[in-house]
């Protein structure tokens, strides 16, 4: 009964809210235009190119069969830390590489595909949702904060919170029997994951012609989904902010802040960020040099840990055609960017103590040195693993074409 009427409630807010915000478009009719275009210049100069040759690779690997192979290889490993299988681990380390939301993507396949159970799915959904190191590196460093320096630090503090995140996971439905059963055997591992991965592709059945056509149009279908919400949630916080809901939730919360020793002046980029990750970093990164660096890495480092409800709009989008629960993801969102502003601390006081946090560059000097190199650090770690993925997919195509592929087999059989 409490149920019933909790959900009833619920939807009750969704249709005030929605009446709010199609009123406020009627009022406000230039500047949710506004918020619209600034929301699709930046899905279709950052996120679309950024995020597409991620989509199709990922794609092309899981119909090769590739998720399959590192899936036998990798669960001594995935196992005991994480508590998921092995094909964790392609989801993680795509996920490291080009940013949320394909991490909730690739999640919800594996589902779709048994590969992992519900209890899995949603541990792995946990922590394999990060940011990617060129929106940390680049658009917010360098971008926002004009400081080349401060790309190491929001990093380290990120990816240090998620791998906590993924550790405290790990102990979710500890006792639960809903596991992924994996077949004794006492072949190989080596044999074991390539057997996997034949099987795999045979069961897909798809030719190459077909894979790819199918890996740019679903990877494009994901893009356009994503795109959607970027534009809906900007022209909310620009209503939000035009209509004074902003100051309102900023004048509560002030004294709370005051009284934990923060300054007030963060709570717009908090507020902001709550609803999209840009937005939020962008106003942490205007705030007035006297408040304290450390203060706003903080926020920044909680506000992208958080990912805003934009991202989360996104994974319950995508995991909407599967079973997997959106609670344990929001909750460990909540984890996250707690532990994220716990850890700037000691991170910008002791790991980092030595690095210079005076030096700032000009975003707008596109052609600087300085500028070059710090975009070229967040670009590298994920051009690295894409062209790892890239390049063992050219290598199962030319075994696929040449037919080798099944005499590799019988070669390792041999060999045992």
């Amino acid at each position: 009964m409490d149920n019933i009427k909790g959900g009833k409630l619920f939807h009750l807010f969704l249709s005030c809210s929605a009446a709010f915000l199609t009123i406020s478009l009627i009022l406000f009719p230039d500047r949710a235009f506004d918020a619209a275009v600034d929301g699709l210049n930046i899905w279709w100069e950052v996120v679309f190119p950024a995020l597409l040759p991620f989509f199709i690779g990922a794609e092309i690997l899981m119909g090769l069969g590739v998720v399959h192979f590192m899936g036998v290889m990798l669960e001594p490993l995935m196992r005991p830390i994480f508590n998921v299988p092995g094909a964790g681990s392609f989801v993680m380390a795509v996920g490291l590489a080009s940013g949320f939301p394909i991490g909730s993507i690739l999640t919800s396949k594996l589902r779709r595909d048994s590969m992992l159970t519900k209890t899995e799915a949603e541990r792995l959904l946990c922590f394999t949702n990060t940011a990617d190191p060129l929106f940390m590196f680049g658009a917010v460093a360098v971008g926002m904060f004009h400081n080349a320096q401060l790309g190491l630090m929001i990093a380290a503090a990120h990816y240090m919170s998620s791998f906590t995140v993924g550790l405290l996971m790990r102990f979710y439905k500890k006792n639960s029997s809903d596991i992924t059963k994996e077949p004794k055997s006492q072949e190989h591992i080596v044999i074991r994951a390539f057997k996997a991965m034949f099987d795999a592709k045979d069961r897909d059945g798809r030719t190459m012609g077909k894979l790819l056509g199918d890996a740019i149009k679903n990877s494009v279908n994901n893009l356009l989904l994503i795109g959607g919400f970027i534009i809906l949630f900007s022209v909310i916080i620009r209503i939000l902010t035009v209509v004074g809901v902003v100051d309102l939730i900023t004048a509560i919360l002030a004294p709370i802040f005051v009284s934990v020793g923060l300054e007030p002046d963060l709570i717009p980029a908090i507020i902001s960020g709550f609803f999209e990750i840009s937005l939020g970093s962008e106003i942490a990164g205007n705030l007035p040099a006297e408040i304290p660096l450390v203060q706003k890495l903080m926020a920044v480092g909680a506000i992208i840990a958080w990912s805003g409800l934009s991202v989360h709009a996104q994974v319950a989008s995508i995991t909407s055609d599967t079973d997997i629960n959106i609670i344990p993801f929001i909750c460990a969102r909540v984890v996250h960017g707690l532990l994220a502003a716990i850890y700037t601390i000691p991170v910008v006081n002791y790991i980092f103590a030595d690095i210079s946090l005076s030096h700032t560059v000009t975003a707008i000097s596109k052609t600087g040195t300085e500028l070059i190199y710090t975009w070229g650090l967040g670009v590298t770690w994920s051009l690295s693993v894409f062209i790892i993925l890239i390049l063992f997919t050219i290598l199962l195509m030319l075994l696929y074409t040449l037919g080798i592929s099944k005499k590799v087999l019988v070669l390792f059989k041999n060999r045992k």
